[in-house]
C-alpha cells in the first residue's frame, strides 16, 4: 500500500473549511472545492518520496475526488464515448485549441459521474416526469409554460427555453411569490444569473436531497448541478463538459440540446448494495469504475482486484486515518481495522 497526497482545486464555489476540516489541516481562507485523488493531468497526485503516482500505477481510467460545495455549480451534462469522439476531432479538424475558453470537447472521453454525500447533500438531477412538473408549474402559477409542456412535450420545451422563444421572466415573478424550495431557488439563482434561460429549466429538473451514504449516478446527457453539500465523487478521467448555464463561462446552446437525454428519471438517488458484512456496492452501469464503501468495525481484510484508491472519511482504520487516501496495486492487500468509513475505487 502506498499513501498518497492530493491536489486541492480552489474554484469560487467551494466551501472554505469542509475539506480542510476533513483532512486534518488548517483552512488557509480560500475556497476548497475539491481534492483530487488520481493522475490527470489537471491535479496528479504523487506518492511521497516516490514522484507521481502516475509513475507508480500508470494513467489511471478515473478520478476520484472530495468535493465541498457552497454555492450552485453551473448546470451541465456529459457526452457518451461516440459523442466525445467525434467532437473531439471536430474542434481539432477546426484549430481549436485545448486551451481555448469556448472549446467544448478536450479529450475524446465519456465523463461519467457518481456522487456519494459525506453530509447532507442538495442537488438538481436529470429530468422530472412531466405531469410531476406540470402540477408544480401550475402550483407555481407559471401557467404558459405548464401548458407547453403539457401540449410540446420536454425536448421542445427545454429547446424553446434556450433557444429564447419560450418566455422565462413570467415563471421568475411567478416563484418570486411563492416560498417552496424549487421556486426559492429559482429566485436566489435568478439574483445570480439574471435572464439566464437555466434558470428556469431548474424547474423541470429533479431537486434532490441526499442523505449521507446515499449517491447520484450521472450517466451520458444527464442535466444536473450540485447545490450544496459535501461528498465522495468518482468519475471518468475526462474534462469533457456541456454547459447549459449558472455560469459565466462559454455554453454552446446548439451542442448542449444534442447531447442532453430527455428520458424522465422518475427515481435519481442510488442506494448501495450489500455484498457482505460491511462491503457496500454503488451500482454504476457502464462506468469504466466501481465505487464502494467499507463500513469498518473491528477488522476487515481486503485484496485488490485491480488499480485501486483507498480513501478514509471517517475513523482510523490503523493503516490510514481520516483524510488519508493510499493506492493499491493489483493483488495487494490490506487489513483495515478499528472503527472506520473507506471508499474504495475500482476498475470495472
Amino acid at each position: 500500500m502506498h499513501l498518497i497526497d492530493g491536489v486541492a482545486q480552489h474554484y469560487a464555489w467551494g466551501d472554505p473549511a469542509a475539506i480542510p476540516r476533513l483532512l486534518g489541516v488548517r483552512p488557509d481562507g480560500r475556497p476548497w472545492a475539491e481534492w483530487w485523488l488520481g493522475t490527470h493531468r489537471g491535479g496528479p497526485a504523487t506518492v511521497p518520496g516516490n514522484g507521481h503516482l502516475a509513475d507508480l500505477a500508470g494513467e489511471l481510467p478515473y478520478l476520484l475526488k472530495l468535493l465541498a460545495a457552497r454555492e450552485a455549480l453551473s448546470l451541465q451534462t456529459h457526452p457518451d464515448t461516440a459523442t466525445a469522439q467525434a467532437g473531439f476531432a471536430r474542434e481539432n479538424e477546426a484549430g481549436i485549441a485545448l486551451n481555448d475558453p469556448t472549446r467544448v470537447y478536450r479529450d475524446p472521453h465519456a465523463k461519467p459521474e457518481l456522487m456519494c454525500a459525506l453530509s447532507p447533500f442538495d442537488a438538481l438531477c436529470g429530468f422530472r416526469p412531466v405531469p410531476a412538473t406540470v402540477a408544480l408549474l401550475q402550483q407555481l402559477g407559471a401557467h404558459p409554460l405548464a401548458a407547453a409542456l403539457q401540449h410540446d412535450g420536454l425536448r421542445t420545451t427545454v429547446a424553446a427555453l434556450y433557444r429564447g422563444t419560450q418566455a422565462t421572466a413570467g415563471v421568475v415573478a411567478a416563484c418570486a411569490r411563492h416560498d417552496g424550495p424549487e421556486a426559492q431557488l429559482v429566485t436566489l439563482l435568478d439574483s445570480i444569473y439574471p435572464g439566464d434561460p437555466s434558470v428556469v429549466v431548474t424547474l423541470l429538473l429533479n431537486r434532490v436531497q441526499l442523505q449521507p451514504g446515499e449517491a447520484l449516478f450521472l450517466g451520458p446527457g444527464n442535466l444536473h448541478a450540485y447545490l450544496y453539500g459535501v461528498g465522495v465523487e468518482i468519475m471518468g478521467a475526462s474534462d469533457n463538459v456541456v454547459r447549459g448555464g449558472l455560469t459565466v463561462k462559454h455554453v454552446d446552446v446548439e451542442e448542449l440540446l444534442s447531447v442532453l437525454r430527455f428520458e424522465p428519471l422518475p427515481d435519481p438517488v442510488v442506494h448501495p448494495v450489500q455484498e457482505s458484512a460491511g462491503r457496500w456496492r454503488y451500482p454504476t452501469p457502464t462506468a469504466p469504475f466501481e465505487l464502494w464503501r467499507f463500513d469498518v468495525d473491528q477488522q476487515m481484510h481486503h485484496a485488490a482486484t485491480g488499480r485501486e484508491l483507498l480513501l478514509c472519511t471517517y475513523g482510523d482504520t490503523a493503516p490510514l486515518r481520516r483524510g488519508e487516501a493510499a493506492y493499491l496495486q493489483p493483488g495487494e492487500a490490506v487489513l483495515l481495522q478499528g472503527p472506520s468509513t473507506v471508499f474504495r475505487v475500482a476498475e470495472a
